[in-house]
């Protein structure tokens, strides 16, 4: 039996210099650093993590946490966090470490500069990404909520039968970072074939790192016997990119660890490709191939 890792498979860039930034902090002062949310959506890097002395907390834990007598330091993830958040950081007397990934600071400036030329004329703010992610939830921060959130052209239709938006009004569509291109494309020809092309701007805001795996992806996967995708059970770009290798191979498994690997989806003659999301850690995708060469 032959193994293969995928070698585009791994953190992405966002992921590493938030990642990074928690350990140079750890291994320079100590103690404890605290991360607003999971720094990233994969349990063993978290565990990981947390023996160097990085805790997950929630923002209800702010106000608690500020009225300990020593300082606190907070790091905000590669996902960002909406201004209310900020403000509230500042308040409470918080040491900040802002991870925020460069490509997500953009896109929330556009969505901003987005909302302003539209909300004048009547028009809409639509992003095509998961309802309640943590980068969703930075996004629609930037202008109070007042945006429409989607995944599917059916809810878009649900949501023009309540006039929820216009298609005789301005409409900008943006795109979570890390959501399937091929979603998107739906989403966006969807509302060309309704809209006038002068009232409609869809803007490319699809991380350029995730969109080129999708494609190296399908090949990775129609080239392999088996394919095993390693994730955390949170992570939704795993779940877009499991399903992805799912539909191109039959013989997709997607396990969080080398502990739920089952001897029996192998044959001795298979070539195996190990493969994983942009929150999977590349130590991880090595211990999974090191189990099934053993098998």
């Amino acid at each position: 039996m032959r193994v293969e890792i995928d070698k585009q498979s791994g953190f992405c860039g966002g992921v590493i210099r938030a990642i990074g930034t928690a350990e140079r902090f750890l291994d320079e002062h100590g103690g404890s650093l605290y991360s607003l949310g999971a720094i990233v959506h994969n349990e063993e890097e978290l565990a990981r993590l947390n023996s160097l002395g990085l805790e997950t907390i929630s923002i209800a834990d702010l106000p608690e946490l500020a009225s300990a007598s020593e300082q606190k330091t907070l790091l905000i993830r590669a996902h960002g966090e909406p201004p209310a958040v900020y403000q509230q950081v500042s308040s409470l007397g918080f040491d900040l470490i802002d991870c925020t990934c460069p490509v997500v600071l953009g896109l929330q400036k556009q969505i901003r500069e987005a909302y302003a030329r539209t909300k004048p004329a009547g028009g809409k703010v639509i992003i095509y990404g998961k309802e309640g992610h943590p980068e969703v939830l930075g996004l629609v921060g930037q202008v109070d909520g007042d945006v429409i959130v989607v995944q599917t052209t059916a809810q878009l239709e649900a949501l023009k039968a309540v006039d929820e938006f216009a298609f005789d009004r301005p409409v900008e569509l943006f795109s979570q970072t890390t959501m399937s291109p091929v979603g998107y494309e739906a989403i966006a020809e969807y509302l060309a074939s309704k809209m006038p092309e002068s009232l409609l701007l869809i803007h490319r805001t699809i991380c350029s790192q995730v969109a080129s795996r999708h494609k190296q992806l399908v090949e990775f996967a129609r080239s392999h016997d088996v394919i095993v995708f390693v994730a955390g059970s949170s992570s939704s770009n795993g779940k877009v990119l499991y399903d992805l290798c799912k539909k191109e191979n039959a013989r997709t498994y997607h396990i969080g660890s080398p502990s739920e690997i089952d001897p029996a989806w192998f044959l001795t003659s298979d070539f195996v490709g190990i493969c994983g999301a942009t929150s999977t850690p590349k130590w991880l995708l090595d211990q999974v191939a090191s189990a099934i060469s053993r098998l």
